[in-house]
């Protein structure tokens, strides 16, 4: 098992997604510990969870201690399936920062995968639902 450091850095959530993604990808598990040590209320947020929830349901993996606060999880990924999501971020959580977790994972899944989200699309302190359209899916795209 993987073991990241989540207080790197800005020690923010990136880590935690992007980490999450590419446990998911290379079906590696990962220990992450000091989630968001750096932040004003360290922890998972629920937008954290629905990240780890999203990626968790794409991949059937099995998550240790993946709640409100927690300040460490565990995540053993399976195959990438695919498959249809509904995704409600709930009150203004950023609808961009669960969908860096989710979008990756999804390219290499073993099926399509279709995805429906609901929340906040220009949120503070996250990239807007803009950025997401012009910069991020047009690189994307270019993997296939």
């Amino acid at each position: 098992m993987i073991q990241i450091d989540g207080s790197i850095g800005e020690g923010g959530g990136q880590i935690l997604r992007t980490s999450i993604a590419m446990s998911a990808i290379t079906q590696t598990p990962v220990r992450i510990f000091n989630i968001r040590a750096k932040r004003r209320n360290p922890g998972l947020r629920a937008q954290h969870l629905h990240a780890i929830k999203s990626v968790k349901n794409l991949c059937n993996a099995r998550v240790i201690n993946a709640r409100i606060g927690s300040t460490e999880i565990e995540f053993i990924p399976n195959e990438i399936s695919g498959g249809r999501f509904n995704i409600d971020v709930g009150t203004a959580g950023s609808v961009t920062l669960v969908l860096q977790a989710l979008m990756l994972p999804a390219l290499v899944a073993k099926d399509s995968t279709i995805i429906k989200i609901r929340g906040g699309t220009d949120v503070k302190w996250s990239p807007p639902i803009d950025y997401l359209r012009f910069v991020t899916l047009p690189i994307l795209r270019k993997f296939g």
